[in-house]
């Protein structure tokens, strides 16, 4: 088990702190690594997509679970597998698709483990229907502070404080999980363009319900009358009788397959990324998107993960790193996107990832993101004038709309608003103070926020 001290940061590359990676490949090294990662604690580790520092612990051990990563069981006519914690989802897709079956939830990523799509409770385009991946978790193995490996299963406090729990419960260490049947591994899918929000949120509103998977991609550059126009994608797994006979597809229907581009040089230009490249992109981008536009095929890869064919796409923005900013109002709340999209294109933020979807039902993880509602995601250069005071705004905002930020990707939240955020706050601290009461399991994040 190696041990060996680095700088390590989120994914938005905004606050490196260092600390000892102790990569286990056994649970009794895993149980070893916990026992005795000293006095500044440590905290689990997958693939390091989360924006901000949730996965960092400056001075302290960070746990690589990327070490277990085996596959136990896969339950091919019922549809779910037993796996270790640190199995990346794109390595499900690679076993499971072949066999008709698709992982429940996913995020813009397949590179994200598993254990760490149960500590962030991670979400996809199909909430609106399916909820997010705690959902489809029929149990999983934890070790605690204590150095005890325990069984957690569904409807105990343990399991609703692990989901969305930001690995600071314990140590996840396998997962069993329900599947999606599929019959290709291509999706089905439908373009239109929306001329501005209040058009965007009449046509999620009016058609959501027809469809698993909606996003709509929402120009924040835009201002007057085309504030908040958007290109909306919707769509479902492709059955087997969509495919035209004798192609490629029609011959080995449940192929997975992606595609990879070039990774772009670790030193770009400082401020490639600003308010007249992104506006110009935007611009385009919106204008050669289809008006209205049915059953596109796509690969599963193209339509849920474009930017995992680009490698270390999160250079882009030079050294500075990124900070991506994602928060979610309740339905009711309407008018407070509003404001909150128009002050964006005011500040022109030079965002061209920006995603706004439709929250379903809220799962029970006491600090899960997702509650029934609207939800945006955008990015936004970390050296953008005036953007600490915007987004301390923007928060005011959420808060007082009864919203909530994403903890995953968050890297500069105040404290003191997080418990009007996350109302079961104060039993996820009691638990933790109970399970862990020498706070083994700690991050940059549960500091900084007083998690």
């Amino acid at each position: 088990m190696s041990a060996d001290t680095v700088p390590v940061t989120g994914w938005g590359r905004t606050a490196p702190t260092a600390a000892r990676l102790i990569r286990p490949r056994s649970y009794e090294e895993a149980v070893a690594a916990v026992r005795g990662c000293g006095g500044r604690g440590g905290i689990p580790r997958g693939l390091g997509r989360a924006y901000g520092d949730a996965a960092q612990n400056a001075g302290g051990a960070v746990f690589d679970m990327t070490g277990l990563d085996r596959l136990h069981v896969v339950d091919a006519d019922n549809g779910i597998v037993l796996c270790d914690a640190g199995v990346s989802l794109h390595r499900l897709m690679e076993v499971l698709l072949p066999l008709g079956w698709f992982v429940p939830v996913t995020p813009g990523t397949r590179h994200v483990t598993v254990g760490g799509a149960i500590g962030a409770d991670i979400h996809g385009k199909n909430h609106h229907g399916s909820g997010s991946f705690s959902r489809h978790v029929l149990s999983f193995e934890l070790l605690t502070a204590d150095g005890e490996i325990r069984t957690v299963g569904r409807g105990t406090p343990l399991f609703d404080a692990t989901c969305g729990g930001m690995g600071l419960t314990g140590m996840i260490l396998t997962a069993t999980v329900q599947l999606l049947p599929v019959e290709t591994s291509l999706m089905s899918v439908d373009t239109e363009r929306a001329r501005d929000l209040d058009d965007l949120m009449a046509r999620l509103k009016a058609g959501d319900h027809r469809y698993r998977y909606s996003v709509a991609w929402i120009d924040l550059t835009a201002r007057g009358a085309a504030t908040g126009r958007a290109v909306l994608t919707r769509g479902d797994h492709a059955p087997l009788d969509a495919l035209k006979g004798g192609t490629r597809a029609r011959g080995n229907p449940l192929a997975f397959r992606t595609r990879q581009f070039p990774a772009p040089p670790a030193l770009l230009p400082e401020g490639l990324v600003n308010r007249t490249t992104v506006g110009l992109f935007n611009e385009l981008w919106y204008r050669k998107a289809p008006h209205a536009r049915t059953g596109r095929l796509q690969r599963i890869s193209a339509f849920f993960h474009p930017l995992d064919g680009v490698p270390h796409w999160n250079r882009v923005y030079g050294r500075g790193g990124f900070v991506q900013y994602q928060f979610v109002v309740g339905y009711g709340h309407e008018e407070a996107l509003h404001r909150i999209v128009r002050r964006v294109a005011e500040h022109r933020c030079p965002s061209f990832l920006a995603v706004l979807k439709r929250f379903g039902d809220a799962d029970p993880g006491w600090l899960s993101f997702p509650v029934p509602g609207w939800t945006l995601a955008l990015d936004v250069p970390a050296a953008l004038p005036g953007l600490g005071a915007l987004l301390d705004e923007l928060d005011e905002e959420v808060a007082a709309a009864g919203g909530r930020v994403y903890l995953a990707k968050d890297s500069r939240l105040r404290p003191e608003l997080v418990a009007a955020m996350y109302p079961r706050l104060d039993d996820f601290r009691a638990l933790r103070a109970e399970l862990d009461p020498r706070g083994v399991f700690v991050s940059d994040l549960a500091r900084r926020l007083n998690l």
